[in-house]
C-alpha cells in the first residue's frame, strides 16, 4: 500500500508534542545510544526499529498492566501496546531528523469479530522517493515484522474478507481517540481500543 501524507508540510513529521516528545532527555539519551555504531540514517532507523520491537515488550504479550502513551514514558518504562510503541519509534526517528508519522489498520479476530485499530508508523529516509510503513509491535509466534523499506513486512497483513483494512493516511500526530483511550485506561488489560478511524466509522 502506498502511504498518503495527511499534510504536505514535512516539518509536521519532525515536530515534537506532548505525545511524540522527542525533546525529552530520555528520548535523546536513547537515540544517542542507538546511534552509536551506526553510520547513516538507514542504519540508525533500523536500529531504532529493532530496539522498539524487541527491547520494549508489548503489554499484552508480557502481561505488564502499566499503561504508557507518551514516547518518553514508553522508553523509560519499557512497556506499551502498539500505539505506545509507535509513539516511541516515531520520537526516536524524529529526534535524528528522520520524518516519521503514525499509521493505522483495522483488524479483527479470525472470525471477523471484535474490530480494533492497530497502530504502526511510516518513515521517509533521506534520499528516498517514498514513505515506508513499519510495525514495531513486537514479534511472537505467528507475527514476524521486519525492517523492510521496499516490501512491507508488517505484523498483520490485512484480510479484507474479514472487514480488515489498511488506512493509507500518515498522520503527523497520534489520533486523539487513540491518546484518549490510553489515558483513560485503568490498566493495559482495560484499554478500550477504538474500532475504526472516526471518518471511517
Amino acid at each position: 500500500m502506498e502511504p498518503i501524507l495527511e499534510t504536505p508540510d514535512l516539518s509536521a513529521y519532525l515536530a515534537a508534542d506532548d505525545v511524540i516528545d522527542h525533546h525529552d532527555p530520555v528520548v535523546q539519551e536513547t537515540a544517542a545510544l542507538l546511534a552509536e555504531g551506526t553510520h547513516n540514517a538507514h542504519e540508525y532507523a533500523e536500529a531504532a526499529f529493532e530496539y522498539v520491537r524487541d527491547a520494549i515488550p508489548h503489554s499484552y504479550d508480557s502481561g505488564d498492566q502499566r499503561v504508557s502513551w507518551r514516547a518518553s514514558d514508553v522508553l523509560e518504562q519499557r512497556n506499551g501496546i502498539c500505539y505506545a510503541k509507535s509513539h516511541a519509534l516515531t520520537a526516536l526517528l524524529r529526534s535524528r531528523g528522520i520524518p516519521a508519522g503514525l499509521c493505522y489498520q483495522r483488524l479483527t479476530e479470525d472470525d471477523g469479530s471484535s474490530p480494533a485499530l492497530h497502530g504502526l508508523i511510516a518513515l521517509r529516509l533521506p534520499g528516498a522517493d517514498r514513505w515506508s510503513r513499519l510495525d514495531a509491535r513486537g514479534n511472537k509466534p505467528g507475527v514476524d515484522a521486519r525492517f523492510s523499506l521496499d516490501t512491507e513486512r508488517l505484523a498483520f497483513p490485512v484480510r479484507p474478507e474479514l472487514g480488515e483494512c489498511d488506512y493509507p493516511l500518515v498522520y503527523a500526530a497520534p489520533l486523539p481517540a487513540v491518546v484518549a483511550c490510553l489515558r483513560a485506561a485503568p490498566s493495559s488489560s482495560g484499554i478500550l481500543l477504538p474500532t475504526a478511524l472516526p471518518e471511517a466509522s
